[in-house]
């Protein structure tokens, strides 16, 4: 039996980025303005005895609540995901997940929050290894002194979220 990975391309005037998902949800989405390689190589990586297929139909209902989202008439989503990662780069996502949208949290405050609050450096490590941009907010972790800090997605992307979130961080004062 084939296992698959369905792509798209989602672009509009600031976003321009590749999403896919297999049959249990959304399990990627690019980084701003990257090729279809950077979908390739990771999954290639994480999903090796997947194939990889367009499928724009398919990935329709992601598109739409991301468009929403990017548009700001959504804060949350409601389609599943499906995640590759450690146990510990899985734990550290679904904390992600419980920043409030228009919130900010410092690497510090993720390590809390996983009870291992000298592990900062180790979860920015799982941060940026965070395969589906956006919709697990790892753009909402700024540097401890609230400084914008690095971000699979580019500086860009990361001041673009923060920008359609209104988020109250240091940067922006």
């Amino acid at each position: 039996m084939h296992q698959y990975v369905y792509w798209t391309h989602l672009e509009d005037k600031k976003f321009n980025f590749y999403l896919a998902a297999t049959e249990e949800g959304l399990c990627f989405v690019g980084s701003l303005n990257q090729s279809i390689g950077e979908l390739m190589e990771w999954t290639q990586k994480r999903l090796p005895n997947h194939q990889l297929i367009k499928g724009d139909e398919k990935l329709q209902p992601y598109v739409c609540e991301l468009r929403e989202y990017l548009n700001g008439e959504r804060q949350t989503f409601n389609f599943k995901t499906d995640l590759y990662g450690t146990s510990f780069q899985l734990v550290v996502w679904d904390k992600l997940k419980q920043i409030p949208y228009g919130k900010t949290y410092s690497y510090s405050d993720i390590a809390i929050m996983v009870e291992k609050p000298k592990a900062a450096r180790a979860v920015g490590t799982a941060i940026g290894a965070n395969p589906i941009l956006i919709t697990v907010p790892c753009h909402r972790v700024m540097g401890k002194n609230g400084a914008l800090t690095g971000y699979r997605g580019g500086l860009d992307m990361k001041r673009l979220l923060l920008t359609i979130e209104n988020s109250e961080c240091q940067y922006f004062s």
